[in-house]
Parts: C-alpha cells; structure tokens; sequence
C-alpha cells in the first residue's frame, strides 16, 4: 500500500476534492445536500476553519479551506464531514454502494472513495486559480453553461462580495 504524504501547513488555505463512492450521484437530492451542509457546520463547531469557495456536484465536492493560526490538520475537519454526513445519510435511508472485504473489515461504508485529493494554496494567483476552478466546475462537467447557473457553488457569494474572498488575508470574514 502506498504511503500518501500530506502537506501540512499551519493556518494554511488548502484545496480539496471529496468524491462519492464509485462517483454515485449521492447529491442529486436536496436532503443530501442539505446533510452535507449540516455535516460541513458540524465539524466547523468542534474544529473551526474558514470555508472559503465550495461547489457542490452529484457525485462530488470541491472546496477551499483554510486553517486557524497554530493548525494544520485538514485531515480531521475532512474526516469529520464524511462520518458526519455518512451517519446522516445512511440513517436518512440514502443508499451506499456495495462494500468490498476489506471495506467491512475496516468498518468503512460504502458512501465516500476511501481518501481525498489536496493541494495546499502557495501564493494569491493559485488561489484565484483554484477558486476559478471551483466555480467553473459546473461548466466543465456540463451542468451548467456559466457558473452563475449552478446553484450549489460559493459563486453567488463571491460576486454579492465583490470577490473580497481572493485574498489569503486571514481576517477577512467567511460566513
């Protein structure tokens, strides 16, 4: 088994893509979605970060997060997320893809891809970079054909903003 090594960087702005198990459309539903943003406030109260850009797929998730000053483990706040909303979900009735073996030795549900993609955000242009991607990833996808059409996506917030989020500026507010 490869060993995945983590850039860790207290109080840094991180990238992050979170995918369904065997890419299924698990939040094509307004309730899982609205899990999902339950599970997303739930870790913020017992590990803070700021949620800087989202966009929510069917079957995936990209968001920016950055970190308090003296911390660096995205790796919890994301973990948090998916236990969170898998316990939501599976109770709520939401259907989990088949478990392989190893995933019921592990005690892993059949909800998430097992881990997540990360880049840590270096300088401003990456993060314009990243949050452009963000926001264009319903285009990509075909979902959309501009971003202001996707609903599920931080763009709205940005423009009624005035795009102060392009910033690694730590103090700027993030509701």
């Amino acid at each position: 088994m490869p060993n995945y090594i983590r850039a860790y960087q207290a109080a840094g702005t991180f990238f992050l893509t979170i995918v369904a198990d065997r890419r299924a459309p698990i939040f094509a539903e307004e309730s899982a979605r609205t899990m999902l943003h339950q599970a997303i406030e739930q870790t913020r109260l017992h590990r803070n970060f700021l949620l800087d850009a989202i966009v929510l797929l069917p079957d995936h998730l990209h968001l920016l997060m950055t970190l308090p000053e003296g911390d660096a483990d995205f790796s919890q706040r994301i973990a948090g997320i998916k236990s969170n909303f898998t316990r939501r979900f599976l109770a709520s009735g939401g259907p989990e893809q088949t478990r392989s073996r190893s995933r019921q030795r592990q005690r892993a549900r059949g909800v998430w891809q097992r881990r997540f993609w990360e880049h840590t955000i270096r300088d401003p242009a990456d993060l314009r970079a990243h949050v452009d991607y963000i926001h264009y990833n319903p285009v990509k996808h075909k979902y959309a054909r501009c971003p202001h059409e996707w609903p599920h996506s931080s763009f709205h917030r940005f423009v009624a903003e005035g795009f102060r989020n392009y910033s690694l500026d730590k103090t700027t507010p993030n509701p």
